[in-house]
């Protein structure tokens, strides 16, 4: 591509009067510009049959005019996973055994997982098994389905880039999602199992985390060649209900020497060289003793952050004033009728407003429990903030 001589959103951004508002709205809330208006939006919902059965919604309803939500304002962009490694081909899903009212099923990541028989959604299912249990498993399931040379695995790149380059001349946040470091390995090995080969097999580690690497390293210079990254975004779920499920040292010794590489390598690559490369984690737990170490990669964003495992985003926001934060609303609330959500729209909004960079929303997906016509209180009084 050779250099534009007007601004296409790739090489230059694109003037601000040709952006569309949810991309003005995102990019403002990144910028931390206090006062401005709120992006409306939600993590998602558990909630959606039971408002059907009762017949507020249907199939055809449009939930983001329903709800009041601001128009798309980041484009995403996949191919790197998300709660499993990006396999290609990906395993066959097959059911390996049946058990009366359950059945034992292979998933698509080369788990044994124990769902309801006919249920696959909905529920969380028992994970039995995962498919790397050495180097042996891991080379003979798992290493060659991550080989970014793999026949069709960029299949869909001629389709994909005319959109993402018309998004980008929109002005569109470019958000390129990668599953982290911790949420891959947990899907290789298996929740328990990972903590110990943590100590009992760390070559086995740096081997997954090595190819890892080279196959985000790989996609994303690929998606590169079309457009600017705005964001990297990390799934990363590494931390519970106390704190992170592993050692700060653990982190810096298996996982960020592999961060560190791809976003230096990333950033070499952008074809707009002043564009700043905005780093997202996602965490669910009380993610707040992870937050200094994840700004020594150069961390930007955090997200869900988890009330009941006692994040709060009012002090997470007044002891780091440039973190762009997102999620925080204690999804227990909503299940408690219109005086409690007020208090908690009362408490957090005018705070975070003032202050900026913040994006409100559930922080994860909103319970059956709450009732159509609470939900839409809520709504209505993030609104009532957010201009």
């Amino acid at each position: 591509m050779g250099e534009p001589t007007k601004p296409d959103g790739i090489h230059n951004m694109v003037p601000r009067e040709k952006m569309s508002q949810g991309a003005r709205k995102i990019r403002d809330c990144y910028e931390m510009k206090p006062g401005a208006p709120i992006y409306q939006c939600e993590f998602g919902f558990y909630s959606l049959e039971r408002w059907k059965k009762e017949g507020y919604i249907d199939d055809n309803t449009n939930l983001s005019e329903l709800f009041g939500f601001d128009e798309e304002g980041i484009y995403h962009i996949g191919g790197l996973g998300w709660c499993e490694a990006a396999f290609y081909p990906e395993f066959e899903v097959k059911v390996l055994e049946d058990r009366g009212d359950y059945e034992l099923v292979q998933d698509h990541a080369g788990r044994h997982v124990l769902y309801f028989k006919g249920r696959r959604n909905g529920f969380m299912p028992e994970y039995v098994d995962h498919p790397v249990k050495d180097i042996k498993t891991w080379e003979e399931n798992c290493k060659w389905r991550l080989d970014p040379r793999s026949e069709g695995r960029f299949s869909y790149l001629d389709q994909w880039s005319e959109e993402a380059i018309e998004q980008a001349g929109k002005g569109m946040f470019i958000s390129q999602s990668i599953i982290g470091g911790y949420m891959y390995l947990r899907s290789l090995m298996g929740p328990v199992d990972l903590l110990y080969n943590f100590y009992d097999h760390p070559k086995l580690i740096h081997e997954c985390m090595k190819t890892w690497f080279e196959l985000a390293d790989a996609v994303t210079a690929k998606h590169q060649q079309y457009v600017t990254f705005d964001e990297l975004f990390f799934a990363e779920d590494i931390c519970y209900n106390r704190g992170p499920l592993i050692s700060p040292d653990m982190i810096r010794e298996f996982l960020f020497p592999y961060y560190q590489q791809l976003i230096s390598n990333v950033k070499a690559r952008q074809l707009d060289k002043n564009r700043h490369l905005y780093v997202n984690i996602d965490t669910d737990g009380f993610a707040n003793p992870v937050i200094p170490l994840y700004r020594e990669l150069g961390m930007d964003c955090m997200c869900p952050f988890e009330v009941a495992a006692g994040c709060d985003v009012v002090e997470i926001g007044k002891e780091y004033p440039d973190l762009v934060i997102k999620g925080g609303i204690d999804k227990r609330i909503l299940a408690k009728g219109k005086e409690a959500i007020d208090r908690e729209i009362d408490r957090i909004l005018p705070v975070m407003k003032k202050r900026g960079g913040y994006i409100p929303t559930c922080d994860h997906g909103v319970p059956e429990e709450v009732s159509f016509e609470d939900y839409m209180h809520f709504r209505k009084r993030l609104r009532e903030y957010a201009t």
